[in-house]
């Protein structure tokens, strides 16, 4: 009887043993620091780590105002950089080479529009000849 229950639990611990190492080579995760100039004010700040935080397979999301970069981490299963990246220019703010959808800059806050205002640069004036 006691070898029985030995040989039983050897085997249950045998399956979670491999149980936890497959799930951890499923868990295979990327991180990486994309420029986002056009985040410019807490509030832009809030919008990206907000939203992007409930894309499928993002981990963990941190915008540093100052650097102008967004760092994510994400699960490689789940999701690419690049679905990232469109995720942030759907909300409005360029990310790397991925310019922001017109629609979304639209329905940014007004404090976060007058932030993207003050980028763009003036017109320059007309030369008389």
């Amino acid at each position: 009887m006691k070898s029985i229950f030995l040989s039983l639990v050897l085997v249950v611990t045998a399956v979670f043993a491999g149980y936890a190492q497959y799930s951890q080579q499923q868990k295979v995760s990327g991180k990486a620091v994309i420029k986002t100039p056009t985040v410019q004010c807490d509030v832009c700040k809030d919008r990206v780590e907000f939203f992007i935080s409930k894309e499928p397979g993002v981990t963990s999301v941190k915008v540093n105002i100052r650097q102008k970069t967004t760092t994510v981490t994400w699960l490689n299963d789940r999701t690419t950089l690049e679905n990232i990246k469109v995720a942030i220019a759907n909300q409005g703010f360029d990310a790397d080479d991925i310019e922001a959808e017109e629609s979304a800059i639209k329905r940014l806050p007004k404090e976060c529009k007058l932030h993207r205002a003050s980028l763009t640069p003036a017109a320059a004036p007309a030369s008389k000849q």
